[in-house]
């Protein structure tokens, strides 16, 4: 069973660094309009193939445009030493030709589309609950979560807290009225894009219903609701998977029932945290079930027994884990079962992790073979002792 994560990456660029060698290409794309002295100089320069961890990249929090701020932090440390110290726009313009060069013509016509489908539907659509587009952390969150965030600690974060399986944690989290509010909004976008014959966006490639939030104004909400709510728990209890260092999400509700998607393969998330939280409405069966933490090399290795564990969904209850760790859904019986997921992702993380041959600070597989890699040079030099004191003359 192939567990490739097929969840389509909307925010994610992977940059090539060079050719195998650390080599740019000889002649980077230059869009029409951009200066060519910003960046002739540089065209025969070699982009660095590790990162330079002692520079310090320059602010890009406010460049707009197809890539996000912390892609350009991430590229800096690789360009060549005699750009490091050069004017912030011509690092800009380099990157951006990097960039250009590496990104295929389909992909940025596909990111082009989906811009223009959600600035069509944010000019279009009326919201029906227009207090749902900022954030009331009173009236979206339960009392006990929001003094546990406040506390900021993991002493408070684990009172409200379970945790069945090393890595998972369920807890209360949402209020019955923003869940129902949510379902509700939800509910009128959906009519909304079947009244106007859009062609609704689905959350990725496995549901087959469903909204991405995102899509219709709820973003810049969902962005504090990761920030301020999230990643604060994300920095004490994955810090390995580069929960300190989120700064991008992917949010959307999915929908289980008779009439609507029925049961989710075996998977993994595109994302280094997952926050699932059940809205409702009123259902049986739908069990989520989880298999494992695995990196990309062991995706597909054999489940341990201690590794197995079914987490039944509760309205208003949250359950957080790594975007790696394999999950399911058990097909529904009955009713209807609608879920939040914020997928929350770092660039710092995923530029880091193209570096790393193995994972055992959370891969379930990596830390078993790093055990018997550890067992059997202990084994050796037990046997390199003993053959020692066997030859030694008292």
């Amino acid at each position: 069973m192939a567990l490739d994560g097929p969840a389509e990456r909307r925010d994610e660029v992977l940059v090539a660094m060079g050719n195998g060698n650390g080599v740019a290409p000889p002649q980077p794309l230059r869009p029409a309009g951009r200066p060519a002295a910003a960046t002739a100089p540089y065209l025969d320069r070699r982009l660095r193939l590790n990162p330079n961890a002692e520079h310090k990249p320059q602010d890009y929090s406010d460049v707009r445009g197809e890539y996000a701020p912390a892609v350009y932090s991430a590229l800096e440390r690789h360009l060549p030493p005699s750009l490091l110290d050069a004017d912030r726009d011509v690092k800009l313009h380099f990157m951006r030709d990097i960039l250009a060069r590496y990104w295929p013509q389909g992909e940025r016509n596909k990111v082009q589309r989906h811009k223009e489908y959600r600035q069509r539907i944010l000019h279009l659509y009326k919201p029906l609950h227009e207090e749902l587009y900022n954030m009331h952390p009173s009236a979206f969150f339960l009392p006990t979560f929001l003094e546990a965030v406040r506390s900021n600690s993991e002493e408070s974060f684990r009172s409200i807290m379970t945790e069945p399986i090393p890595g998972v944690y369920s807890f209360a989290m949402l209020q019955p009225t923003f869940c129902e509010m949510l379902l509700e909004e939800v509910e009128n976008f959906e009519k909304w894009v079947h009244a106007m014959k859009f062609k609704i966006m689905r959350p990725n490639t496995m549901n087959k219903y469903g909204a991405v939030l995102d899509d219709f104004g709820l973003e810049a909400m969902l962005n504090q609701f990761m920030e301020q709510f999230v990643a604060p728990i994300s920095r004490v209890f994955y810090p390995e998977v580069g929960g300190g260092t989120l700064d991008s999400h992917h949010a959307f509700v999915v929908e289980y029932g008779k009439d609507r998607d029925v049961e989710l393969g075996f998977h993994v998330d595109d994302s280094e945290v997952t926050l699932n939280v059940c809205l409702g409405k009123q259902f049986s069966g739908g069990e989520l079930y989880f298999r494992g933490i695995r990196c990309e090399n062991h995706v597909n290795s054999e489940t341990q027994h201690e590794e197995m564990y079914d987490y039944t969904h509760i309205p208003g209850h949250a359950v957080l884990h790594r975007g790696r760790h394999r999950h399911g859904a058990r097909a529904i019986s009955s009713g209807l079962r609608i879920n939040l997921l914020l997928w929350c992702r770092s660039s710092v993380f995923r530029e880091m992790k193209k570096y790393q041959k193995d994972f055992p600070t959370w891969c379930g597989e990596c830390q078993r073979e790093k055990r018997g890699r550890q067992s059997q040079c202990v084994k050796a030099t037990k046997m390199a002792f003993l053959r020692g004191a066997g030859g030694a003359t008292i």
